[in-house]
């Protein structure tokens, strides 16, 4: 199977154009609800029974044996929370099924070398071994496979939002995943991205370029807090758009309704515009509508004369098709073909008489009063023939009649056409997902919650409606690290670490996550089964967050956090906490003797449990000169007052004047870079190990 949009490249423009037909305006009925519940149902079995439950991996097609598409893990991963709301399956399992998932792609293996890899930079290759999870043949490491599995992982991070071992490993790991991927790599042509990489040869020789399914690896790279594309990325990709008329409706053009489905499976572009958008009075949401409503007055005026298309039998988007071949059909000679992407637009049109279901169901959100109808019209049409154990088979082709030759994929039924007998996970996706965005918006809702996708969105120029009104929930970085399942709180075996303060504990500053002091930390000693180490820190932070819970209330100044704060990490049975608090506390004017005391009131309840408490020195910023003075005595006042149990974060990092070393800094005059982290997690580990020593 060829990347979809890579199709594209082949065709020439086509333009076509006929008078606008009424559409089918049936309303949905009573019986809508159990009918979409059924076919949610057994196209959620798909991705619930076909997945390999040890790692994950969904697989391209079934039942003939294939291989595994990440742009299809994606997709699983998105339809578990789905049937935890509809009741198929429970919470437990989905976090089980979600956490294989996860815990797979953050450990397989990562390099450069092609052979026994599954992705390189943070990306993965567009297929991959069911069992393995290893690089399937030569396939490329795909830009836009990934940004759908990514697009699954972020939705896996806001949904699984509770405050349990399991859930919290969700989003370490969702997290981790996507702070990996070095999307700037990619991003190299007049702010453009590349379509893939071949450890053989290099970049893919193409880019993405609008409009089609790549809006949405576009908002995924301008999102990025590690790897993000160029503020001029959205411009580029949206330069090229070919706004034009096709059967009636003006929108931009993409011919295959995969397109105009994907990006919006996650996103709710309705009522939110970027500039062409604004310009054009419209939002993306109205344009799939009219793509499809377009296609549907394409196929009631059937220019190419095929079987059965009609107001009830529609949709052209990129499917399985019977075989590569020339026949006649109806007195003239016509081109079939098995896979490649199908659609009808003014850009141009390919249409050798197959449809698939996937572009009617990818569409209903847009225009359910003629996708409904089609869609229980293609059941009762052809019955076993397409819609079978696991809701629609991938394709027909009522037109393709022809008994004396083998299809490539699926049969010939007699009289009724070609049925593909395969289930496709990258259009079973599209089903699922939008049936149920039509039916409680449950996918957009929760996509609407990650900061990721919302800092996209707005680096992408998207303005009003929900961005507005809905606030982003930040649960990242996660208090566990995404190595290993925190079974902490009950297992005896481990000592437990608690880390607090702010944004250097929290992990800003790296440009890699995994380099941050903590998650160096993590890493060693976490295997060992000695240590497991809780980040409760958060950016921002001072002393006044730190409090213990009941504090008396300081005028004009933070309450105490009582999910970070003190209490709360003495509630976690903590053997060692340390405390790194750089220099907020001093930034917003919090002098010297208020820090000393609020420090005072944080241990207080650590020195009768016989907790060991390291408190880590000020670090540097590049303050007024009076605050660096002022962050320096504080520095000098926690060595006095606290001894050994101070661990140095200023020396080397800082220069005489007490600002940042530019070789540390990391390019805000704030935070500090990895090579600074890196001086951190060795000065740390040398206090826990004398620590541990000890015990």
């Amino acid at each position: 199977m060829m990347l979809r949009s890579g199709l594209l490249l082949l065709f020439v423009l086509l333009a076509g154009c006929s008078p606008k037909p009424r559409p089918n305006l049936i309303m949905p009925s009573s019986g809508d609800e159990a009918f979409l519940d059924e076919v949610q149902q057994r196209t959620f079995n798909w991705f619930w029974e076909t997945t390999n439950p040890q790692n994950g991996l969904v697989p391209d097609r079934w039942p003939t044996e294939s291989f595994s598409s990440v742009a299809a893990v994606g997709f699983g991963l998105t339809a578990y929370p789905i049937g935890v709301e509809r009741g198929w399956i429970s919470r437990k399992q989905a976090i089980d099924r979600t956490l294989a998932t996860l815990r797979f792609f953050w450990k397989a293996p990562q390099s450069p070398a092609g052979l026994k890899q599954t992705g390189y930079k943070g990306f993965y290759y567009h297929f991959l071994d069911m069992k393995t999870g290893e690089r399937f043949r030569n396939v490329e490491l795909s830009s836009i496979d990934t940004a759908w599995l990514m697009s699954g992982v972020l939705f896996a991070q806001s949904y699984f939002d509770q405050n349990n071992p399991q859930e919290i490993q969700i989003r370490a790991y969702a997290d981790s995943l996507y702070r990996r991927v070095e999307w700037d790599w990619m991003h190299v042509r007049g702010g453009l991205m590349a379509m893939g990489w071949y450890p053989e040869s290099g970049l893919h020789t193409h880019d993405y370029r609008g409009y089609d399914e790549a809006m949405m690896p576009y908002i995924l790279g301008l999102g990025s807090p590690t790897f993000p594309f160029r503020d001029d990325a959205w411009d580029a990709y949206t330069s090229s758009y070919q706004w034009q008329s096709f059967y009636g409706q003006e929108h931009v053009n993409f011919s295959p309704l995969f397109g105009h489905q994907y990006t919006q499976m996650y996103l709710p572009l309705k009522g939110i515009q970027d500039a062409f958008m604004r310009a054009k009075g419209i939002d993306y949401f109205e344009n799939s509508r009219r793509a499809t409503l377009s296609q549907y007055a394409y196929a009631v005026a059937n220019p190419n004369g095929w079987k059965d298309y009609s107001a009830e039998i529609w949709g052209l988007t990129a499917c399985d098709g019977p075989l590569d071949i020339e026949r006649e059909f109806n007195g003239k000679m016509r081109r079939f073909q098995t896979y490649t992407a199908r659609g009808a637009s003014a850009g141009y049109v390919l249409d050798d008489g197959t449809l698939s279901p996937t572009a009617v169901g990818g569409s209903l959100p847009f225009a359910p009063e003629i996708t409904i109808p089609t869609l229980k019209a293609m059941t009762s049409r052809y019955g076993e023939s397409l819609y079978s154990k696991y809701g629609f088979l991938d394709a027909f082709n009522p037109s393709f009649t022809f008994t004396d030759i083998k299809p490539q994929h699926g049969r010939v039924v007699p009289e009724k056409g070609w049925f593909d007998t395969d289930y496709l996970g990258i259009d079973q996706g599209p089903i699922l997902v939008m049936i149920e965005n039509y039916r409680t918006g449950l996918v957009w809702k929760t996509m609407q919650k990650n900061p990721y996708i919302r800092k996209g969105l707005e680096r992408a120029g998207f303005r009003g409606g929900w961005l507005r009104n809905v606030p982003a929930v930040q649960s990242t970085p996660s208090q566990w690290t995404p190595e290993r399942m925190p079974d902490v709180q009950t297992s005896p075996k481990f000592k437990r670490l608690v880390v607090m303060g702010s944004s250097t504990a929290e992990g800003v500053g790296p440009k890699v996550w995994e380099n941050t002091w903590v998650n160096r930390l993590r890493s060693m000693v976490e295997p060992t089964g000695k240590i497991h180490v809780f980040n409760i820190a958060r950016s921002a932070y001072t002393t006044f967050h730190l409090l213990p819970t009941g504090h008396p209330k300081v005028h004009n100044r933070p309450e105490p956090d009582v999910e970070r704060n003190i209490s709360k990490a003495l509630s976690l049975n903590p053997d060692g906490i340390i405390i790194n608090l750089p220099s907020n506390d001093t930034a917003a004017g919090y002098g010297l003797e208020a820090q000393m005391l609020n420090f005072e009131a944080i241990l207080a309840h650590t020195k009768e449990k016989g907790i060991g408490v390291w408190i880590t020195t000020t670090q540097p910023r590049n303050l007024t000169e009076e605050k660096r003075a002022e962050l320096m005595q504080v520095r000098d006042q926690l060595k006095l007052r606290y001894g050994d149990g101070v661990i140095d974060f200023w020396h080397e990092v800082a220069l005489e004047d007490g600002k940042i070393s530019p070789r540390y800094d990391a390019g805000d005059q704030i935070h500090l870079n990895d090579a600074a982290h890196d001086l951190f997690f060795k000065r740390v580990e040398a206090a826990l190990r004398r620590w541990l020593a000890q015990k």
